[in-house]
């Protein structure tokens, strides 16, 4: 019997559905490949973000006033967050922020003085933003001839607009060695072009009695802040460190010394990372309401490495109750 073996043709079919065997072979390993290593990759984000709440969730809650006697909370946006606590347990109190990547924030400190009885000042902030305003805030405090009668007061504008009529009508004294009758504003909706003025007008009766040649009857001073949405597309949530440096009686934390670390580069959020909550449990809009009558924070992440493939995206939530706020 006549053996006959393969024809060219027969070969070359052979050949071609062995390729397409191995092609489609070697493309299902690489897809699965692909797909393990993001599914890893996504559990390692979660994990990271996991730690990292955790790790935030316990220094808010030992929150504390600060050594040069800031208030426990200095910042309590949407986005952001700046405390004071002693993280590492070194018996020193750090200023800790907590932010997502694509917000930077700012503070200016400014003072002006008049020596007129009734007199009025003014400072100006301006040049201070690089992306879009998401809130800003003055704290403003006073020293002078504030102690007589309840006729004995100071207003407040921004931009022209008064938002305050009584400041140190009550509690503060007369010429005074620090500042007093410290109250915090919402300036947000007057800063958005980047530029704002501050001024205090002394009521009549505020004489020209503190000090020495000349004599003032009043001195203001406005403490700035802001915070800024400055990239559309960064998603790295951080954390920034500053440690407290002393000169003499007096206690500072140098914004340009902080050290920031990032905990996560995959977050998504487009609803707040914070919330806040006063006693009562009710939700508190108010940024500078934030500062005082915050005792319950929700802390809200959502993580996805890539948001245009599944899996969808992971959320973590944890709520935290600020211990000396409670007090």
């Amino acid at each position: 019997m006549k053996k006959r073996g393969f024809t060219l043709t027969e070969t070359i079919i052979a050949i071609f559905v062995f390729s397409m065997i191995v092609a489609a072979l070697f493309s299902a390993v690489v897809i699965l490949y692909k797909s393990q290593s993001y599914n890893f990759s996504q559990s390692m984000a979660v994990a990271e973000a996991k730690k990292g709440i955790e790790e935030m969730v316990k220094e808010i809650r030992e929150a504390q006033t600060s050594q040069s006697g800031s208030f426990l909370i200095e910042k309590a946006d949407d986005k952001e967050f700046v405390f004071y606590a002693d993280i590492d347990n070194d018996g020193q109190i750090e200023r800790v922020r907590y932010f997502l990547g694509n917000v930077n924030s700012g503070k200016e400190t400014k003072e002006c003085e008049t020596t007129v009885s009734g007199g009025e000042c003014n400072v100006n902030f301006s040049d201070f933003l690089k992306g879009v305003l998401i809130s800003a805030q003055v704290k403003v405090s006073l020293m002078g001839d504030f102690d007589h009668n309840s006729n004995e007061y100071a207003e407040i504008f921004a931009d022209g607009n008064k938002i305050s009529s009584d400041l140190c009508k009550t509690g503060c004294t007369h010429c005074p060695a620090t500042f007093e009758g410290t109250r915090i504003f919402d300036v947000t909706n007057f800063a958005r072009d980047g530029k704002i003025n501050f001024s205090a007008k002394a009521s009549r009766d505020v004489g020209a009695e503190c000090g020495t040649s000349p004599k003032y009857s009043m001195r203001a001073r406005f403490e700035f802040s802001f915070s800024e949405d400055i990239s559309a597309f960064v998603h790295q949530f951080k954390k920034g460190i500053i440690e407290p440096v002393f000169e003499g009686n007096e206690v500072k934390y140098p914004l340009d010394q902080e050290k920031v670390s990032i905990l996560t580069s995959y977050v998504r959020n487009v609803p707040p990372i914070f919330e806040y909550f006063d006693k009562n449990g009710n939700k508190i809009d108010n940024p500078s309401l934030r500062l005082k009558d915050t005792t319950l924070m929700k802390v809200y992440l959502v993580i996805n490495i890539d948001p245009n493939r599944p899996p969808k995206e992971f959320e973590l939530e944890s709520f935290v109750s600020l211990r000396n706020m409670a007090k």
